[in-house]
């Protein structure tokens, strides 16, 4: 971002890409989006409730309250009649969109400053015929510790705004995190378990956040 932030993470994993996208907030490790070259993607608005879900059959638009607003099937993934796909796009904020036009055209846009880039994060899947699933993508031992350390940090950032705010007392130190910082925690950490790392990494991370 022209902040500074870290905006966009693309990484590649066994043939598989991941798009992280996250937050343009300095004291955050707000994912705003997911995107997997697998078929499954997932957008989540500011406080962190689903947005928009993909997978390899279809997806699913729902607003702030949770209620679903659109479904949809991708072409060829049923026997039957398919609810086709409408357009979608949305802003996750003021520099990255999302638009949706089909199962292998699902475009991450960037602009600042001038300047875009455009990432299709669109793969066509299909169901074989034993019905199997491709393998999913997956977070690499770098992201993820890279996620889990900022988690880290910004817990640390929170522990000395409350010592600053309460010097003379001890209550500081009895406060929970912010909501925010639970909820990225807890999606570290069930990314780790959908991720091939070791048992000893998992660990590592999951003390990392939970410090």
């Amino acid at each position: 971002y022209p902040s500074g932030n870290l905006a966009i993470i693309i990484t590649r994993e066994g043939g598989q890409r991941i798009c992280t996208v996250l937050e343009d907030e300095p004291r955050t490790t707000k994912i705003r989006a997911l995107f997997q070259s697998d078929g499954r993607s997932t957008c989540y608005y500011p406080n962190g409730d689903e947005w928009i879900n993909m997978t390899i059959q279809g997806g699913q638009y729902l607003d702030q309250a949770g209620s679903r607003v659109r479904r949809w099937m991708w072409p060829n993934m049923s026997p039957g009649p398919h609810v086709p796909l409408s357009p979608i796009f949305i802003s996750l904020n003021q520099h990255v969109g999302v638009r949706i036009l089909a199962q292998d055209k699902i475009i991450v846009s960037f602009l600042a400053m001038g300047r875009q880039a455009k990432f299709n994060m669109g793969t066509k899947v299909q169901v074989g015929t034993a019905g199997r699933l491709p393998a999913p993508a997956r977070l690499g031992e770098d992201e993820l510790l890279l996620l889990a350390f900022r988690v880290r940090i910004l817990q640390l950032f929170d522990r000395m705004q409350g010592c600053i705010n309460f010097p003379s007392s001890e209550q500081w130190n009895k406060m929970q995190p912010p909501s925010y910082l639970l909820t990225q925690a807890a999606k570290i950490l069930e990314l780790c378990a959908a991720a091939d790392i070791s048992n000893e990494l998992h660990s590592s991370i999951r003390a990392i956040v939970n410090a």
